[in-house]
Protein backbone atom coordinates (compact mmCIF):
# COMPACT_ATOMS: atom_id res chain seq x y z
CA UNK A 1 0.00 0.00 0.00
CA UNK A 2 1.60 3.11 -0.98
CA UNK A 3 0.65 6.92 -2.17
CA UNK A 4 -2.68 7.71 -1.84
CA UNK A 5 -4.26 4.23 -1.07
CA UNK A 6 -1.95 4.82 1.89
CA UNK A 7 -3.31 7.99 2.90
CA UNK A 8 -7.26 7.13 2.22
CA UNK A 9 -6.27 3.92 4.46
CA UNK A 10 -4.91 5.96 7.59
CA UNK A 11 -7.52 8.54 7.44
CA UNK A 12 -9.73 6.52 8.39
CA UNK A 13 -8.22 5.19 11.64
CA UNK A 14 -7.74 9.39 12.60
CA UNK A 15 -11.53 9.64 11.92
CA UNK A 16 -12.31 6.03 13.71
CA UNK A 17 -9.95 5.58 16.29
CA UNK A 18 -11.69 2.71 17.79
CA UNK A 19 -11.21 0.67 14.42
CA UNK A 20 -7.15 0.47 15.02
CA UNK A 21 -7.41 -2.74 16.55
CA UNK A 22 -8.63 -3.66 12.77
CA UNK A 23 -5.83 -2.51 11.49
CA UNK A 24 -4.38 -5.69 9.93
CA UNK A 25 -7.60 -7.26 9.39
CA UNK A 26 -8.61 -4.07 6.59
CA UNK A 27 -5.53 -4.09 5.67
CA UNK A 28 -5.93 -7.97 4.32
CA UNK A 29 -9.37 -7.43 3.42
CA UNK A 30 -8.27 -4.71 0.72
CA UNK A 31 -5.09 -6.96 -0.46
CA UNK A 32 -8.11 -10.16 -0.63
CA UNK A 33 -10.39 -8.35 -3.00
CA UNK A 34 -7.50 -5.91 -4.90
CA UNK A 35 -5.74 -9.10 -6.06
CA UNK A 36 -9.28 -10.50 -7.02
CA UNK A 37 -9.78 -7.91 -9.42
CA UNK A 38 -6.44 -8.17 -10.63
CA UNK A 39 -6.68 -11.49 -11.44
CA UNK A 40 -10.19 -10.60 -13.74
CA UNK A 41 -12.38 -11.80 -10.86
CA UNK A 42 -15.35 -10.10 -8.69
CA UNK A 43 -16.98 -9.72 -5.31
CA UNK A 44 -20.31 -11.41 -4.82
CA UNK A 45 -21.75 -9.24 -1.15
CA UNK A 46 -24.86 -10.37 1.43
CA UNK A 47 -26.52 -9.73 4.56
CA UNK A 48 -29.76 -9.45 5.82
CA UNK A 49 -31.56 -5.97 6.66
CA UNK A 50 -29.71 -3.20 7.41
CA UNK A 51 -26.71 -5.11 6.36
CA UNK A 52 -28.64 -5.95 2.89
CA UNK A 53 -28.58 -2.42 2.36
CA UNK A 54 -24.88 -2.06 2.93
CA UNK A 55 -24.13 -4.69 0.40
CA UNK A 56 -26.30 -2.75 -2.43
CA UNK A 57 -24.81 -0.03 -0.91
CA UNK A 58 -21.17 -1.24 -1.30
CA UNK A 59 -21.89 -2.76 -5.12
CA UNK A 60 -22.75 0.89 -5.95
CA UNK A 61 -19.74 2.41 -4.59
CA UNK A 62 -17.57 -0.06 -7.18
CA UNK A 63 -19.71 -0.48 -10.07
CA UNK A 64 -19.50 3.30 -10.74
CA UNK A 65 -17.50 6.25 -9.85
CA UNK A 66 -17.70 7.17 -6.68
CA UNK A 67 -15.34 10.20 -6.29
CA UNK A 68 -13.39 9.65 -9.42
CA UNK A 69 -14.29 10.28 -13.03
CA UNK A 70 -12.99 6.68 -14.10
CA UNK A 71 -13.01 7.70 -17.97
CA UNK A 72 -13.04 4.67 -20.21
CA UNK A 73 -9.73 3.60 -21.90
CA UNK A 74 -8.99 4.39 -25.83
CA UNK A 75 -9.42 0.72 -26.74
CA UNK A 76 -12.49 0.89 -25.81
CA UNK A 77 -13.51 4.06 -26.73
CA UNK A 78 -12.44 3.02 -30.16
CA UNK A 79 -14.45 0.07 -30.02
CA UNK A 80 -17.28 1.62 -29.21
CA UNK A 81 -17.02 4.71 -31.96
CA UNK A 82 -16.32 2.10 -34.85
CA UNK A 83 -19.59 0.44 -34.10
CA UNK A 84 -21.66 3.51 -34.07
CA UNK A 85 -20.30 6.72 -34.23
CA UNK A 86 -22.92 8.96 -32.68
CA UNK A 87 -24.36 5.92 -30.03
CA UNK A 88 -20.73 4.97 -29.27
CA UNK A 89 -19.11 8.81 -28.41
CA UNK A 90 -22.38 9.45 -26.37
CA UNK A 91 -21.70 5.67 -24.74
CA UNK A 92 -18.01 6.33 -24.21
CA UNK A 93 -18.43 9.98 -22.83
CA UNK A 94 -21.21 8.57 -20.30
CA UNK A 95 -19.69 5.53 -19.33
CA UNK A 96 -17.79 4.96 -16.08
CA UNK A 97 -15.00 2.24 -15.22
CA UNK A 98 -16.43 -0.74 -13.21
CA UNK A 99 -14.65 -2.92 -10.30
CA UNK A 100 -17.47 -5.77 -11.19
CA UNK A 101 -19.84 -6.64 -7.76
CA UNK A 102 -23.10 -8.18 -7.17
CA UNK A 103 -25.35 -7.82 -4.05
CA UNK A 104 -26.66 -11.68 -4.00
CA UNK A 105 -30.12 -9.40 -1.96
CA UNK A 106 -31.32 -8.37 -4.92
CA UNK A 107 -32.88 -11.17 -6.58
CA UNK A 108 -36.37 -11.46 -5.82
CA UNK A 109 -37.65 -13.74 -8.63
CA UNK A 110 -34.56 -16.60 -7.83
CA UNK A 111 -34.25 -16.09 -4.09
CA UNK A 112 -38.33 -16.14 -3.36
CA UNK A 113 -38.33 -19.27 -5.84
CA UNK A 114 -36.03 -20.83 -3.87
CA UNK A 115 -37.02 -19.65 -0.38
CA UNK A 116 -40.25 -21.63 -1.32
CA UNK A 117 -39.34 -24.57 -3.51
CA UNK A 118 -35.87 -25.42 -1.40
CA UNK A 119 -34.41 -24.18 1.87
CA UNK A 120 -35.07 -20.34 2.98
CA UNK A 121 -31.46 -20.38 4.41
CA UNK A 122 -29.62 -21.36 1.85
CA UNK A 123 -30.77 -19.18 -0.97
CA UNK A 124 -27.35 -16.87 -1.18
CA UNK A 125 -25.45 -20.08 -1.08
CA UNK A 126 -27.05 -21.12 -4.40
CA UNK A 127 -26.11 -17.60 -5.85
CA UNK A 128 -22.72 -18.29 -4.85
CA UNK A 129 -23.01 -21.67 -6.33
CA UNK A 130 -24.06 -20.13 -9.46
CA UNK A 131 -22.34 -17.30 -9.65
CA UNK A 132 -18.77 -17.83 -7.71
CA UNK A 133 -15.48 -18.74 -9.27
CA UNK A 134 -12.58 -19.67 -7.92
CA UNK A 135 -11.06 -15.72 -8.84
CA UNK A 136 -13.77 -14.30 -6.53
CA UNK A 137 -14.04 -12.99 -3.38
CA UNK A 138 -17.81 -13.24 -1.24
CA UNK A 139 -17.80 -10.60 1.36
CA UNK A 140 -20.39 -11.79 4.36
CA UNK A 141 -22.10 -8.53 5.90
CA UNK A 142 -23.32 -9.93 9.75
CA UNK A 143 -23.24 -7.88 13.03
CA UNK A 144 -23.56 -11.04 15.01
CA UNK A 145 -21.40 -13.12 13.00
CA UNK A 146 -24.58 -15.73 13.09
CA UNK A 147 -26.92 -15.16 10.61
CA UNK A 148 -27.05 -18.85 9.24
CA UNK A 149 -27.66 -17.72 5.63
CA UNK A 150 -24.56 -16.09 5.65
CA UNK A 151 -22.80 -18.78 7.19
CA UNK A 152 -24.01 -21.40 4.56
CA UNK A 153 -23.29 -18.44 1.59
CA UNK A 154 -19.31 -18.51 3.72
CA UNK A 155 -19.08 -22.70 3.38
CA UNK A 156 -20.32 -22.87 -0.44
CA UNK A 157 -17.75 -19.92 -0.65
CA UNK A 158 -14.94 -22.19 0.59
CA UNK A 159 -16.05 -25.21 -1.31
CA UNK A 160 -15.99 -23.20 -4.66
CA UNK A 161 -12.53 -21.99 -4.21
CA UNK A 162 -13.84 -18.02 -3.25
CA UNK A 163 -11.95 -15.97 -1.05
CA UNK A 164 -13.85 -15.30 2.40
CA UNK A 165 -14.62 -11.76 3.87
CA UNK A 166 -16.40 -11.00 7.05
CA UNK A 167 -17.78 -7.89 8.32
CA UNK A 168 -19.23 -8.16 11.35
CA UNK A 169 -19.04 -7.08 15.14
CA UNK A 170 -19.22 -8.68 18.81
CA UNK A 171 -17.30 -11.56 18.89
CA UNK A 172 -17.46 -12.14 15.83
CA UNK A 173 -19.31 -15.23 16.00
CA UNK A 174 -19.30 -18.20 13.70
CA UNK A 175 -18.16 -16.59 10.51
CA UNK A 176 -14.88 -15.79 11.44
CA UNK A 177 -14.39 -19.59 11.33
CA UNK A 178 -15.00 -19.81 7.50
CA UNK A 179 -13.05 -16.12 6.72
CA UNK A 180 -9.98 -15.32 5.16
CA UNK A 181 -10.04 -12.19 6.74
CA UNK A 182 -12.64 -11.19 9.42
CA UNK A 183 -13.25 -7.56 10.49
CA UNK A 184 -14.81 -7.33 13.50
CA UNK A 185 -15.40 -3.87 14.68
CA UNK A 186 -15.17 -3.21 18.35
CA UNK A 187 -19.34 -2.90 19.18
CA UNK A 188 -21.93 -5.11 20.44
CA UNK A 189 -25.37 -3.58 20.00
CA UNK A 190 -26.47 -3.89 15.98
CA UNK A 191 -27.05 -0.09 14.96
CA UNK A 192 -23.83 0.36 16.81
CA UNK A 193 -22.03 -2.49 14.61
CA UNK A 194 -23.54 -1.01 10.90
CA UNK A 195 -22.42 2.49 12.32
CA UNK A 196 -18.58 1.42 11.79
CA UNK A 197 -19.82 -0.82 9.21
CA UNK A 198 -19.78 2.19 6.62
CA UNK A 199 -16.42 3.79 7.39
CA UNK A 200 -15.15 0.32 6.67
CA UNK A 201 -16.64 0.09 3.67
CA UNK A 202 -16.41 3.25 2.35
CA UNK A 203 -12.77 3.04 3.14
CA UNK A 204 -12.16 -0.37 1.43
CA UNK A 205 -14.22 1.28 -1.72
CA UNK A 206 -11.89 4.27 -1.71
CA UNK A 207 -8.32 2.26 -1.77
CA UNK A 208 -10.37 0.14 -4.59
CA UNK A 209 -10.79 2.95 -6.65
CA UNK A 210 -7.98 4.83 -6.02
CA UNK A 211 -5.67 1.76 -6.84
CA UNK A 212 -7.32 1.00 -10.18
CA UNK A 213 -8.69 4.05 -11.62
Amino acid sequence: MTGKVLELYNELFSRYPSLEREKDNITKSFEIIRDSYKDGGKLLVAGNGGSAADAEHIVGELMKGFIKPRKLDAELTQKLTSINKELGTELSEAMQGALPAIAVVDHVALSTAFLNDVNPQMSFAQQINGYGTGKDVFLGITTSGNSENIIYAAIMAKAKGLKVVGLTGRDGGKIKDYCDACIIVPETETFKIQELHLPVYHALCLMLEEEFF
